[in-house]
């Protein structure tokens, strides 16, 4: 079965290597190349932390578990040159600020009754873990579970391992399909025509176009995010640390700017300073306003950042769904037609449970998760749109 999947990002990675494991013939076609856009300009975040009790933390919990299994295994399967995944199980702590404890706690419990480790605890066992954290800070949770990858290397390696087992890999623009017979037969492109038994959607912020071009509709749309690196610095983050604000803008659907505080080192040294969220289109001008709101917030957190350099910022667009559930599954108009988008900041941590789930919907392979709240033609998704 030849099944061709539209972007190279870390969804469509992971969607490749998870169908050329299971048998398929695959051909990847992304007009940048591997990490060309949205998974090269992001954090790399592998989060159940941030996602209440519902179907997305759900997928969250299984994609977890499934990272650690393939990041173990990409990394040891890579040939010389190949790229490592960087994974770093490190866990994460969420922190509150005096008047934001009950709002913690109360979220917290109701992770832990579907089954996320989240264990609270009190300022002086949090400096514990987190030395340099402002005296300010309340209390706090303990995720031990939260992890993280290098998400351009990480992408690069779930494509590397594909393309090894036979996926064939394009740098062309998808341009139109063909169809015949009431199904794609074919996919065009700026250089040619690529025959198909079924497509794969992974186009991330551009997948409401991709699925025009492919005779569908979808209403993903970009949300910019904005991302602060520092010069590099002896380690003083130890974990992934943010702070409970962020999963109230995770959940929002403003189109306004939105901030809150996202911070860790990495294995360079470096620290990574995030995250906002809003609405402009494809626009990167007049990203300073969020550049300065999330260094204020950051610096809040963590006093010392205030005498750090900064070495570059850069911007990125999350897929953003409107009823705030990620798109997998079968176009409801276009037979052979699948999506997987809209997981906006959560792509790089629920890929490999994405891909699974395309695997299931392509191949009629095992579901990782129950399919449904997903699907394209989800009720709720028609409604938000």
């Amino acid at each position: 079965m030849r099944i061709v999947v539209v972007g190279a990002g870390a969804v469509g990675a992971a969607s490749a290597l998870a169908l050329t494991e299971a048998g398929a013939d695959v051909v990847v076609v992304d007009r940048t190349g591997v990490a060309g856009e949205t998974s090269s300009r992001c954090e790399g975040n592998i989060l159940v932390s941030d996602k209440g009790p519902g179907p997305e933390a759900q997928l969250a919990i299984v994609a977890n578990r499934v990272w650690r299994e393939w990041a173990q295994r990409l990394d040891a399967e890579r040939r010389p040159g190949q790229p490592t995944t960087e994974f770093d199980a490190k866990g994460g702590v969420v922190a509150t600020f005096p008047g934001g404890e009950d709002g913690l706690l109360s979220f917290a419990a109701g992770q832990r009754g579907i089954g996320v480790h989240a264990e609270v605890v009190d300022a002086q066992r949090l400096r514990e873990f987190e030395p340099s954290l402002s005296p300010e800070v309340a209390c706090g949770v303990w995720y031990p579970d939260d992890a993280q990858v290098q998400p351009s290397l990480a992408t690069q390696a779930m494509m590397s391992r594909a393309v090894a087992l036979g996926a064939g890999l394009r740098r062309e623009e998808v341009v139109g399909v063909r169809i015949a017979r009431g199904r794609i037969r074919a996919v065009r492109t700026d250089r040619g025509e690529i025959e198909a038994d079924a497509v794969v959607n992974c186009a991330g912020p551009w997948a409401g176009e991709a699925a025009q071009r492919l005779g569908a509709h979808l209403p993903i749309l970009p949300r910019r995010g904005t991302i602060i690196v520092t010069t590099p610095m002896p380690q003083r983050i130890f974990h992934k640390v943010y702070d409970a604000d962020y999963v109230g803008a995770v959940a929002s659907g403003d189109a306004d700017l939105q901030t809150s505080t996202v911070v860790e080192s990495t294995p360079a040294g470096t620290v990574l300073i995030g995250s906002s969220r809003e609405r402009v289109g494809f626009s990167t001008d007049n990203t300073l306003p969020a550049l300065a709101e999330i260094a204020a917030k950051a610096v809040r957190l963590f006093p010392f950042l205030s005498q750090t350099m900064v070495l570059r910022t850069y911007a990125g667009f999350r897929p953003y769904a409107p009823d705030h559930l990620p798109v997998i599954g079968e176009d409801a108009a276009v037979p052979g037609l699948f999506h997987a988008a809209g997981h906006e900041g959560a792509g790089i941590g629920l890929a490999p449970a994405t891909g699974l789930l395309i695997a299931h919907a392509v191949l009629g392979t095992v579901a990782p998760v129950d399919p449904t709240p997903f699907l394209p033609s989800r009720s709720t998704l028609a409604v938000a749109a």
